[in-house]
């Protein structure tokens, strides 16, 4: 009874801190939605999909990676403001909009090395002819989303959440109508197919970007938290810091995204409408892995701030009350998969191969919900620690070293198709959760016998 009422006690917080963030996650995800159903009513929606997917897909490893080097913020932050110390995460948030500067055009110049290589991954000349200029497209905003990770990172680590949700709900408005625009040549505009819907997205970053950016000035005037006379000096040890937080942080986020990259481009040897199911399907896992990404953020942001106070304990409440969240969610997820598959691919598409194709993969999603909920946040939980290490070698291991050889077994020598892939990183997403679970339950332990001794 004493652990539940501590529990029911973080729930409330927990929620608080997590439904905005909840609601921005979804509504990142949302614009990829958007755009694979308003690229699917063209002519050839199999090749128009399987190349936002691919083009999509490639563009946002690199965007993953700097938006991981940045996430180190969650930490630095969240600490310095359970301390009290504001200032401090002044100076953290600046030094982010430093590193943004400095990734965005080294993270910008692999696309315009992406189409020898999707020739040599022997990806369908069609789909590469849509796919590498809608990258180039879509690159354009990295510069914008980078600014908007480090802006929103420090934001919510001080409990400002709402503005965050708020810019991504009337971000999505501003990229459907781009999409309505530029892919359908409205108004005036050319048609410019899937191409269009890339140049919508780079813009409607572009608005997530200075939209918070504006917000944070003007919390800076209303209540005089002296933003603006931070010191702009660069401090190296503070830059080290947040690299040593967030790279690991970076390799983990794309080894996983790296991951469905090299599925998406493995499942494209298999034809256009095996890539065009792959998309849907992982359209739908993508946004219940958003619930669990919100809870995420919120329990990095939870746990820090009670390491800031000193408070083990709380920390270890936080964290727990978030993983039970997560999964609890993911597993209400599985069941929906599991039911009604086949109106999930018919939202997206009247072809009725993909819809069935899509039917097999959506089952594969199901065995693994739980699972990826525990794993997600669990990993927030641990970055508000300060550990940002664990999940990256069990990223690296379940993915790399079992789930993608033995996907390629099942896909390309049994015969199973783009489901043996999927098979595959069902059984990795398995293995992270219950492993980073572990983890957590023993970092808690060690922490509170560290602050009874002291």
């Amino acid at each position: 009874m004493i652990r539940y009422n501590k529990w029911r006690a973080q729930l409330g917080p927990t929620l608080r801190l997590a439904l905005p963030l909840v609601l921005a996650e979804l509504g990142w995800m949302t614009m990829a939605i958007v755009d694979t159903m308003m690229v699917g009513r063209l002519p050839n929606s199999a090749v128009a999909i399987a190349a936002v997917s691919l083009g999509g897909i490639l563009v946002n490893v690199l965007a993953m990676f700097g938006g991981g080097l940045l996430i180190g913020l969650d930490t630095l932050v969240s600490q310095a403001f359970g301390a009290g110390e504001r200032e401090d995460c002044h100076r953290s948030l600046l030094h982010g909009i430093y590193l943004s500067f400095v990734l965005a055009p080294l993270l910008m110049a692999p696309v315009w090395f992406f189409e020898p290589l999707l020739r040599a991954v022997k990806i369908a000349p069609e789909v590469i002819a849509l796919a590498v200029p809608y990258s180039k497209a879509l690159s354009w905003g990295m510069l914008p989303l980078l600014l908007y990770f480090a802006v929103r990172r420090c934001m919510q680590a001080m409990n400002m959440v709402r503005p965050i949700a708020f810019a991504q709900i009337t971000a999505n408005l501003i990229n459907a109508g781009g999409n309505l625009i530029l892919i359908y040549g409205k108004l005036g505009a050319p048609a410019m197919g899937a191409v269009g819907s890339a140049w919508s997205t780079s813009w409607s970053r572009i608005y997530l970007s200075a939209l918070l950016v504006g917000y944070f000035l003007w919390y800076d005037w209303r209540h005089r938290t002296r933003l603006l006379r931070t010191p702009i000096q660069p401090e190296l040890h503070r830059i080290r810091r947040l690299i040593s937080l967030g790279f690991p942080t970076a390799m983990q986020i794309t080894l996983e995204v790296g991951v469905f990259a090299l599925v998406t481009a493995l499942i494209g040897r298999l034809g256009a409408v095996s890539l065009a199911s792959h998309q849907i399907a992982l359209n739908t896992v993508s946004i219940t892995y958003m619930v669990p990404l919100g809870v995420s953020s919120a329990a990095a942001v939870r746990v820090g701030q009670a390491i800031g106070r000193k408070d083990a304990i709380g920390a270890g409440d936080a964290g727990g009350t978030a993983i039970a969240l997560g999964a609890a969610f993911m597993s209400c997820m599985s069941v929906v998969l599991l039911v009604v598959p086949r109106w999930i691919a018919r939202a997206y598409t009247p072809d009725e191969a993909i819809i069935k194709s899509t039917i097999s993969l959506l089952a594969a999603g199901a065995a693994f919900q739980l699972f990826d909920g525990i794993q997600t946040v669990a990993t927030g939980a641990l970055r508000g620690l300060g550990d940002t290490r664990t999940p990256m070698l069990c990223h690296f291991t379940a993915y790399w070293i079992i789930g993608l050889p033995l996907g390629a077994w099942l896909c390309f020598r049994l015969g199973w198709g783009a489901f043996g892939l999927w098979a595959g990183l069902s059984l990795a997403l398995i293995l992270i959760g219950i492993v980073l679970l572990l983890v957590w339950r023993q970092r808690v332990r060690h922490l509170i016998l560290s602050a009874s001794e002291r």
